[in-house]
Formats: C-alpha cells, sequence, structure tokens
C-alpha cells in the first residue's frame, strides 16, 4: 500500500527527517529505551532547528509543562494529561511517543465498551480451543507489547473507561508485572515503558479516576490558550498541515479569517466579548481550538469544491453554524443573539459575515 494514499501517516512517519536529525545531532545522555535525549524530545516539541534542519513546533503553549510531561517520562511514574477538549492532550501524546520510542500507535482507545482484556491480554478462541493455554493463543494488548519492549503505551479517554477496567492499570504502574495465571507467567516491564493517559474535563460520559490509580500518575493539566495571538498561531499552524495531507484545492485562509474564527470561538466559549465589556449566552459545544481547525479545513473544503478556492463569507457561515448550533433549541436562540448583538455592531468587516450567518440561522 503506498503510504501517499494513507489519509493520515502516525506522527513517527509523519515527521522522520525531523526526528532523525535530532538522533544524529545528538550529545545528550539518553535515557534507557529511548531514541533521543531529554532536551532533544523538547526541541521536537516546542521548535528550532538542529544542523540545518528546522523543527516545526507539535506544541505551541506553556513550555515548562511540557518540560514536566517529559521529566515524568524519564522517572518510573505514568504521565496523565488532563483538559478540556480540544487542548491538544492526544496530539501531545502522539508526538511525546513518536520522540521517545519511535512509535506512537501502542494505543488503547477508551470508550464506555473499553474492556479489562483490551488493556492486560485476551485469547485467539480458535488457538485456545485447539491447543489450549500457550503462548501463541495469546492476544496481547498494546500495554503488555510496551512492558515487553521497554516502551510507551497510550490509553486514550482513559476517564470514559469503567472503573473496574481503569483498575486494571493499578497493579500494572504499581508493580511493573502482569501476571498471566493462565501459563503461570509473570512480565516484568522492560526499562522504558511507561503510560501516557489523557482524560477530558468536560466529557460528560466519564467515569471518575480512583484516588488510588490518580497517585499512580504525574498529572499536566493543559490549558486552553491565553490569549488571542497564541490561539491564531496554533489554528493556522495546524490547518496548513491538516490541509497539506487533503485534497481540498483551496487557498490558505488568510489572517481575517483566521482572527473572525478564533474570536468568536474565544467570546463564546468565555460568555462575554474579548473587550469584557458585555455578557453572552454560552453555547452547548465546547468551541476548542480543535474545532477551530476542523471548522476551518471545511470551510476551505467548501470553497474549494464548490466555489473559488478562497474562503468566502458563505463558506466560513456554513462551517460556524454547524459547529455553534449543536443544540437546535438552546444554541440557535444564542447564535441569533451573538449575530445581533455583537456581530452586527462589529462595522463593514464583519456585515458580510453577518448577513450569511443570520441567513443559515434563520
Amino acid at each position: 500500500m503506498s503510504v501517499q494514499n494513507v489519509q493520515r501517516l502516525p506522527a513517527e512517519e509523519l515527521y522522520q527527517t525531523e526526528l532523525d536529525a535530532l538522533i544524529a545531532a545528538e550529545r545528550e545522555p539518553v535515557p534507557t529505551g529511548w531514541r533521543m535525549s531529554p532536551k532533544s524530545v523538547l526541541t521536537y516539541l516546542t521548535g528550532g532547528s538542529v544542523k540545518g534542519v528546522d523543527i516545526t513546533p507539535k506544541y505551541m503553549g506553556n513550555r515548562r509543562l511540557v518540560e514536566i510531561a517529559i521529566a515524568t517520562l524519564v522517572t518510573d511514574r505514568a504521565l496523565l494529561l488532563i483538559g478540556e477538549p480540544g487542548t491538544a492532550k492526544s496530539w501531545l501524546s502522539e508526538h511525546l511517543s513518536a520522540a521517545v520510542n519511535g512509535d506512537s500507535t501502542k494505543v488503547v482507545q477508551g470508550t464506555a465498551g473499553t474492556t479489562e482484556e483490551q488493556i492486560r491480554y485476551s485469547w485467539n478462541y480458535a488457538l485456545l480451543i485447539a491447543k489450549g493455554p500457550c503462548p501463541e493463543a495469546m492476544v496481547k494488548s498494546p500495554v503488555y507489547r510496551a512492558m515487553e519492549s521497554g516502551t510507551i503505551a497510550r490509553v486514550e479517554e482513559i476517564s470514559r473507561c469503567a472503573s473496574e477496567v481503569q483498575d486494571a492499570l493499578i497493579s500494572i504502574l504499581s508493580e511493573k508485572r502482569l501476571s498471566v495465571p493462565e501459563l503461570g507467567l509473570e512480565v516484568p516491564a522492560q526499562k522504558g515503558f511507561s503510560v501516557i493517559a489523557t482524560a477530558n474535563t468536560r466529557d460528560k460520559g466519564v467515569n471518575d479516576m480512583s484516588a488510588a490509580l490518580k497517585r499512580r500518575f504525574n498529572i499536566v493539566v493543559l490549558p486552553t490558550p491565553g490569549d488571542i495571538n497564541t490561539e491564531m498561531e496554533i489554528v493556522s499552524t495546524r490547518v496548513a498541515q491538516l490541509s497539506a495531507g487533503l485534497d481540498l484545492n483551496a487557498r490558505q485562509p488568510d489572517g481575517d479569517v483566521v482572527e473572525k474564527v478564533v474570536t468568536i470561538f474565544r467570546e463564546l466559549r468565555g460568555g462575554a466579548t474579548l473587550d469584557g465589556k458585555q455578557k453572552l449566552k454560552a453555547t452547548s459545544g465546547v468551541l476548542s481550538t480543535a474545532e477551530a481547525i476542523s471548522l476551518l479545513a471545511g470551510s476551505m473544503a467548501l470553497a474549494g469544491s464548490f466555489g473559488d478556492g478562497t474562503i468566502s463569507d458563505r463558506d466560513l457561515a456554513a462551517a460556524l453554524q454547524g459547529a455553534v448550533v449543536k443544540d437546535e433549541d438552546k444554541d440557535k436562540l444564542s447564535w441569533k443573539e451573538y449575530l445581533e448583538n455583537v456581530m452586527k455592531k462589529r462595522g463593514s468587516a464583519w456585515l458580510p459575515l453577518y448577513r450569511a450567518c443570520r441567513e443559515l440561522n434563520g
């Protein structure tokens, strides 16, 4: 299968040139099981240059938080990334794994249907019936494989897993061993093994993590972008990266378009205009930075497929309507009030977008 036809490459393949450059230029001590030093991991995540190769920033935010996350992985403690939806928890988790091990694919996706076997191991039942319990019949989980190889396993949305599934991690993180009683085995974790978990703070389907499990993690809280300029930079950068792998046939959104989207999102998310002079009704959606990125990519798709390749106010209005109005009864009214009381009064630069949004919102 051609790599060019893959919709989304893992980070270690997408940024292989940067990773190889950092590894080749390494001069600092490298922890057991790692491919590069903590300082090089930091450069990979926050950007820089090494021997003429530009390292693009993967995380734009508080540098100290990234340092804490990396330092945690040097110890024997697991890392828990917590924050609102769209604060780059999964993105940071993936790139940390890619930089440290060159493999970000050992992933358990937490859902209401995730079972304990997906954390530990399960069986190929055809082989189990034919041969009985044996190593060949075992299906190893990503966590099991990470323990064997001394690498990092990722557990996404851990708080969506049931309590008994979460508790399966406690003994693994405490003892650094996994028991397989059917085979009389105790699998020890190799040096370098760790777990990076992520958890949403606003997910309605969460199961509270026990104090016992939380104690096994070092917790890093990822905040929403602190100011509009930082958020605009994140959105612009990620839209360019995302659209590069898609056939959108559209030009990148200019600064004015990005500023309008980020302004709307920050105001509705915060319940007030940016100048703090006017209170606003919040909508039911989170309106995260990640949603702003998706919204602009969707606008580019509209412009490229049905327009002249430049995002128009009609394209932007259609994407905004879908992003903001999640609950027809509540959000439609809040959005209408925002249009009439805020956007309409912002002058000629905003008037075409106001008209396009008002037409769609009825």
